[in-house]
């Protein structure tokens, strides 16, 4: 069953441009996010997607044009993907955050091993940070695969009291100095080599872990035993949920990419989020 609500069809043009003189009707931003994620949920080309809305609307008796593949693809570049998550009503938010990696475009194994490269597989790398009490995605970014996790924290966290969570990349003053300054706690485990920086700020939580860490491996004589006893006490196995979102968004969509350009790749990965 498909429903198109009132607003939807109300306000599917641009407002802005619609009735001036020398303009043509240009579809408004909401219009082309309705496309796309038809698009995505239902793993179509932007050809096809063109094909299935102007169908539903043939079938539904509706007077509105669909925007064309081209028009699609053009607006898709600089397209605000809202990510939208119910309103919390209490408790402090957990945010858990992990990266993965999905499949642009690239050759396939037998023409690898037959005729040798012609040109190498690249990845878009997707960042997200998820509720862990109800597995709804609040923050998502697309990068490309050079850029390490810690460099993209900061831009991820939301201006929310929250207690994030991540693995040993995210293992950096930076990552520290970005939770501190929105009032946050950070559980991430310190780097097994790691060291007390007391001259630096930044590393005020990370010191505190690791000072934990160490006198609980003190009282059960044993350092790998103490860091699982402060991953018990924290909670820090709650991370785990978001390789679970992970897998959920690479089973509904795949893990490749179909667009060309990183901007679209990006927006895709943020309608697939959203």
């Amino acid at each position: 069953t498909m429903w198109i609500s009132e607003d939807a069809s109300r306000f599917w043009y641009n407002q802005d441009l619609s009735g001036k003189r020398g303009a043509s009707a240009t579809y408004s931003d909401a219009a082309i996010l309705c496309v796309l994620t038809l698009q995505a949920v239902y793993h179509q080309t932007l050809r096809g997607a063109q094909g299935m809305a102007a169908s539903l609307f043939s079938l539904m008796n509706l007077a509105l044009e669909v925007p064309d593949y081209s028009t699609l693809s053009r607006r898709r570049q600089k397209l605000t993907v809202p990510l939208r998550a119910r309103q919390r009503t209490s408790g402090d938010l957990h945010l858990v955050v992990d990266s993965t990696g999905f499949k642009v475009y690239g050759e396939g194994e037998w023409k690898v091993r037959q005729h040798g490269w012609c040109k190498h597989r690249t990845w878009r790398k997707l960042h997200i940070g998820v509720d862990e009490s109800s597995g709804e995605i609040l923050c998502a970014m697309g990068t490309g695969n050079h850029m390490a996790d810690k460099q993209v924290l900061p831009g991820l966290l939301d201006e929310v009291e929250v207690q994030v969570s991540g693995d040993g990349g995210y293992d950096a003053a930076i990552c520290y100095e970005a939770i501190s300054a929105r009032g946050a706690r950070a559980i991430i485990p310190p780097q097994r080599n790691a060291r007390l920086q007391r001259h630096d700020s930044r590393w005020q939580q990370r010191n505190k872990n690791l000072l934990h860490i160490r006198s609980l491996a003190a009282e059960f004589e044993d350092e790998e035993e103490g860091r699982k006893q402060w991953k018990r006490e924290t909670h820090y196995h709650r991370r785990s949920l978001v390789e679970t979102t992970m897998m959920r968004l690479k089973t509904i969509f795949g893990a490749r990419l179909t667009p060309r350009t990183t901007n679209a790749q990006d927006k895709e990965l943020l309608l697939r989020c959203a």
